[in-house]
């Protein structure tokens, strides 16, 4: 299970909206997180790839990754050059302790054989975007600044919501199921245009989950609804803390750029130990509209919620 370190809580205002929410990234600023051997990030991401890459690793017909793939390893080795570099012809990942040679896996000394096993497994044009999966915490996703869709996926963490259904569709078709989405919806064309040139943005997202995974796909997310007789304090007790970290970086040359996705999972009581975290959590949850409520799945719980938030908050 991941933790909310590195969430920033201006993120969260009220009265809530659903919109874009972006910010310059502040200069110099990681946009990547590396992991190691034993990180829960690594062994969820791992897990997908190994039993249902199909829904992790997506092209639209006739897409190009190449640049995009150059521009991520090239940022990759420029910021953690320990973790991710070029070598004789081959990249590296060191604290996982494998490489590509090509598109061949190589293992570096003892390295854990279940990495290799999975690379070796998938197609030879997946097996970069993989590795980078795995040596970072961060998933992906190249957005095309010029026709405003996504042509390109690497995420193996979604956040209830399935990669196989928006490989390929424009950013107002991606967003149409979310609710309240019309800020979002108006906005996507200049989102894509904006994100696709040389500066360099993040957003982050919020949400209170009863899935402890970071993996949530709605295939593999248990549809048990919040417990119905349970009070605020028991709630609270089973409640997580969801948040994603956006970045994009830039693809030179080109009008794209890649879209990472850094999620976390925190349980609630650990999350919010700030009162004045708990406030703004607080405040809000209680603007939020019933449709966002519903698309969320947090109507049921609103109100038990919002009462242990209060009392945080005091």
């Amino acid at each position: 299970m991941g933790s909310a370190t590195g969430f920033d809580f201006s993120a969260i205002t009220s009265p809530f909206r659903m919109q874009p929410g972006l910010r310059r990234l502040a200069p110099g600023a990681p946009q990547l997180t590396p992991l190691r051997p034993g990180d829960p990030v690594l062994r969820e991401k791992l897990a997908v790839l190994t039993e249902f890459a199909p829904q992790a690793l997506l092209a639209a017909p006739g897409f190009d990754a190449t640049p995009a793939l150059a521009a991520l390893c090239g940022h990759a080795a420029a910021e953690w050059p320990a973790a991710w570099h070029h070598e004789a012809g081959a990249w590296h990942a060191p604290w996982l302790g494998w490489s590509l040679a090509g598109d061949e896996p190589q293992a570096d000394g003892d390295a854990a054989p279940d990495i290799g096993r999975c690379l070796s497994a998938l197609p030879r044009e997946w097996r970069l975007p993989a590795l980078l999966c795995l040596a970072f915490a961060e998933d992906f996703a190249v957005i095309d600044g010029d026709s405003a869709r996504i042509p390109w996926l690497a995420v193996c963490l979604p956040s209830n919501w399935a990669p196989e259904e928006k490989v390929g569709r424009h950013f107002a078709e991606v967003h149409a199921p979310v609710a309240d989405n019309q800020l979002l919806v108006n906005a996507g064309e200049h989102l894509a245009r904006l994100v696709t040139q040389p500066d360099r943005w993040e957003r982050f997202v919020w949400t209170i989950t009863r899935h402890p995974r970071l993996h949530a796909h709605p295939d593999r997310v248990d549809p048990a609804p919040w417990p119905p007789a349970a009070t605020a304090d028991e709630l609270a007790s089973r409640a997580f803390f969801r948040t994603e970290h956006q970045t994009f970086i830039p693809v030179p040359g080109l009008r794209q750029a890649v879209f990472t996705i850094r999620v976390s999972v925190t349980p609630l009581t650990q999350a919010l130990a700030d009162p004045a975290q708990a406030r703004q959590v607080h405040d809000a949850l209680s603007t939020m509209s019933a449709a966002v409520l519903a698309y969320r799945g947090l109507t049921d719980a609103r109100d038990r919620l919002l009462d242990w938030l209060a009392r945080r908050a005091a």
